[in-house]
């Protein structure tokens, strides 16, 4: 599907966005991959690792711009066959205290994505969101919902336009920027006596980077646009987290933070009824009508995976995952992020 094509990622210069922008070169060997991102110095750095690393540099286009700005959207998207939009502000203190900001990136800014995409003929579209979407509670899980609606609902727009939207959800990312293995690490690293635990009973989803890129390309082979994706993934108390890293480590409760939750979820009980099963996924079918399809389709995914109906009652979190991982597992996981 990606040979020879030229993909962009918006925030193409963040952890997953770099990530996938070398997974595609490798793997797909397409014509070009262009990193559209605001911020100059991630842009040359990363322009740096991939001389460095022998990646052929026409093989990729880096583009000053910000989702914010739809007319440098339109021009950077002329000739683009697919898009993964993952551009967002997304750390939930900095939404609570700065909600405008929130909102113009992650809600106007998935808007001018999807019109500037629509405008320029792309194929598919796929948004990354967030478990923090599911039942929000924060400002930040507010305008990814916002986003998730925005990207459904564009494939009802009918005339000349062709492009098919669609989203994945996942929870968090193991070893990311800003995310609390890195940082629980950096404390260990300062001989810190006692790591900052929110709660003890806190748990969260947990995906490895190189399975969300996987998962997300998967995705553009199985969608028909309308639909959200959720992975079947592991989740785990924060607090093992901590002991996995050093189990003699003290553990200092600090409270929840605002606009955090004590578990998250990835499917609501109120997306019950819309959500089918597959095998290593979940597809939440978009609650409108999408124009040339039926909703009975979305069973069936163009990759001919059969889905069924979950449960009425049915509700995927982080604390009733049938998948919690304990220390040891942790550890090994902990062991093979380390070592890739």
């Amino acid at each position: 599907m990606f040979k020879n094509k030229i993909i962009l990622i918006t925030g193409g210069t963040g952890s997953f966005g770099g990530a996938c922008a070398k997974y595609l070169y490798k793997n797909y060997k397409p014509k070009k991959t262009i990193i559209f991102s605001r911020d100059e110095l991630k842009q040359y750095e990363m322009q740096n690792f991939l001389s460095r690393e022998r990646y052929d540099l026409d093989k990729f286009r880096f583009f000053i711009g910000d989702v914010r700005d739809r007319s440098r959207l339109n021009l950077a998207l002329n000739g683009v066959d697919f898009v993964i939009h993952a551009a967002a502000l997304k750390q939930i203190p900095t939404a609570e205290y700065n909600p405008q900001e929130c909102i113009n990136t992650n809600i106007n800014g998935a808007s001018n994505v999807i019109f500037s995409s629509l405008e320029q003929g792309v194929k598919k579209v796929i948004a990354m969101s967030t478990d923090k979407a599911s039942s929000p509670i924060n400002l930040y899980g507010a305008t990814k919902l916002a986003s998730d609606k925005l990207f459904v609902s564009a494939n009802s727009l009918g005339g000349k336009y062709s492009t098919r939207f669609s989203v994945v959800r996942y929870g968090n990312v193991l070893n990311s920027r800003g995310s609390v293995i890195p940082f629980f690490k950096k404390l260990l690293e300062m001989n810190k006596s006692s790591l900052p635990i929110t709660d003890l009973k806190m748990t969260r989803f947990f995906i490895s980077l190189q399975e969300g890129i996987k998962f997300v390309l998967e995705s553009f082979h199985r969608m028909q646009g309308g639909e959200i994706f959720i992975p079947k993934i592991p989740s785990c108390y924060i607090k093992d987290i901590a002991l996995a890293l050093n189990p003699n480590i003290k553990l200092k409760i600090i409270g929840i933070r605002p606009g955090e939750k004590l578990h998250e979820s990835l499917c609501s009980q109120a997306e019950a009824h819309l959500t089918l099963e597959f095998k290593k996924h979940y597809v939440i079918e978009p609650a409108i009508w999408q124009p040339g399809t039926n909703v009975r389709t979305y069973r069936v995914d163009k990759r001919k995976e059969r889905g069924k109906k979950v449960k009425k009652d049915f509700e995927y979190n982080s604390f009733n995952n049938k998948d919690i991982l304990k220390i040891a597992d942790i550890k090994k996981l902990l062991k093979k992020i380390s070592s890739s």
